[in-house]
This record gives structure tokens, sequence and C-alpha cells, in this order.
């Protein structure tokens, strides 16, 4: 069971303690489920289902068709969202996206829900039965062992699509949500060579690379999966140094739970260095060099 999985099943048993009788909750990542208290069911829709969103969502449309769950939840990844949505509309229930601090108010589920880029908490609610993506990076993982869980049988899936082609993805081995030093690289950097310094920072420092969104998105410089902010990767390490970063509202939703952020920019008026700990205002190009001859000595 992966960290999404682990997560999600912490929600999910921190909402089935609330529950009387014999309610149950599906807790899945991809076409898995994952652990929590009282009664949780394991999906299988078999091999073909993996990383299929529309398999996925049939595989656990059927499984609560049959067990009439009290909520199903799932990891807010960016699978796990076209999941949740598809289910929701085929099981026609309501769909939480996005949501911490899970909690029972009379026959509904209230979530909180992060808004204008984290400046705003809203309080979104839906009537149970429901659909919830569990938004990841905000409960603690569950512990690998697994007890008391039931596998469901769905049957065959048969896709609704035909695969023409599949072109390779770049991906990244690290999981930037669980690395405690990230060095990431902004439009600071000029050219997809010059990333190296940050490599090299990062790893003097022991660290993880990430980056801002127009390095992964829009120049495909580094891997999607390394995209810190809103739209991509929230993390909370003990370091976070922001390296040519300016510090949209976007960026910083995703870096504000870190224990201590240091940044460099020409720009003194960066709005990264609302947010830092530690600033240096100069070019990176000079400064980086300049920390790594610091750290040898």
């Amino acid at each position: 069971m992966n960290s999404v999985a682990r997560e999600v099943a912490t929600a999910g048993r921190e909402l089935a303690e609330s529950l009387s009788g014999e309610q149950l909750f599906v807790v899945t990542e991809r076409s898995r489920a994952g652990e929590g208290a009282g009664k949780v069911l394991l999906v299988d829709g078999g091999e073909e289902v993996e990383g299929d969103p529309d398999l996925i969502a049939e595989a656990l449309a059927r499984a609560a068709t049959k067990k009439r769950p009290s909520a199903i939840l799932v990891g807010a990844t960016r699978t796990g969202r076209i999941v949740a949505a598809r289910l929701a509309a085929k099981l026609r229930l309501g769909c939480l996206s996005d949501v911490y601090r899970l909690r029972l108010q009379g026959t509904s589920i209230v979530g909180d829900r992060d808004v204008f880029a984290g400046k705003v908490v809203a309080e979104v609610k839906a009537d149970l039965p429901c659909v919830a993506t569990v938004k990841v990076g905000t409960y603690p993982m569950m512990s690998e062992g697994r007890t008391g869980l039931e596998v469901e049988e769905v049957g065959s899936l048969h896709r609704g699509v035909r695969l023409v082609e599949t072109l390779e993805k770049r991906e990244s081995t690290t999981d930037l949500r669980g690395a405690s030093v990230i060095v990431s690289a902004g439009r600071g950097f000029r050219t997809k060579e010059d990333l190296r310094l940050a490599e090299d920072l990062a790893k003097a420092l022991g660290g993880a690379l990430g980056c801002s969104r127009p390095l992964s998105s829009d120049y495909g410089w580094l891997p999607e999966e390394l995209h810190i902010g809103l739209t991509g990767v929230t993390v909370k390490p003990s370091l976070y140094f922001a390296l040519g970063i300016s510090g949209q509202l976007q960026h910083v939703a995703g870096i504000k739970e870190s224990k201590v952020i240091a940044a460099v920019n020409t720009d003194r008026d960066a709005p990264i260095f609302q947010v830092a700990d530690y600033g240096i205002v100069g070019d990176l190009y000079q400064v980086v060099p300049a920390i790594l001859e610091i750290l040898k000595g």
C-alpha cells in the first residue's frame, strides 16, 4: 500500500470512529483500498484496472452498489480526482474535493478545503453517502500492517476506449512529500543545463530537487511529479530552499507548511521573501556556488 493510500486510510479511520452500526468505508488509491477502522473494503478489479480512471470508477461503483458504503474516500492525486468525479456521477452522489479535517455533522460529512491559494479555508459539506478526495499531505500515514480487510471481487471489466499508442513519460523516483530538505528551482534558471546548480545544492544538503510550475509544465525541463504548488505537490519539509522562484500564491500554497523557508532571488520585492524565514537578494548563479563552497569546507 503506497503512502497516499496510507494517508487516506487514516482519514477513514478517524471518520469510522464517529459512525455507529455496520457502516462501511471504501478507502482507495488507484484500484486498491487502504485500511481504516470498522469495516473496510478492498476492491479488486484485476490487473487491467490499475491506472485506468474509467475502470477504477466502474470497479468501485459495482462494489458500492452492492455494499452501500457510507463514504468512499480517494486520494486527491491526478488520477484520484478523475476517479472520484466519475464515481460520484455513476452513483449520483455528492463529491467533496481536496478536503481535510473530515468530520461528521449529523447525517453529513464536513471537510475543510483551501481556497484562494490557501489564503482562506472553506467548510464544505455533503450528505451521506458521498465521495470525497482527501488532500495529500494532511494526514499521517497509517502503519503497513493489514488487519480486518475484506476483498470484494467485481468481475470482468472492459475498457470503453481503444488504446492506440503509449508514449513514455519521464517520471521522478523521488517522493517529495516525504523529503526533509527540498531545493526548488524556478524561472531564475536560464537554461535546463543550469539546473545542475540546484541538483548539486540538493545533494550537498542531503535533500531532493523540486521546481515551480513553469519548469515542469511550460518548459518541460523536469517531471511533473517535481512540480510544487497548488496544482502540484504539497510539501512540508524541515527546510525548503527556493532558488529563482518569485513566490506567487499558487506556489506558496504548496510550501506553507515547511518548517524553514529560505529563498534566493534578484528581486528584493519578490513575494517569496514575504514567507521566507531567510532571504538572499542576489544572483543564484553567484549565490549557489558560494553556498556550495561553504558546505564543502
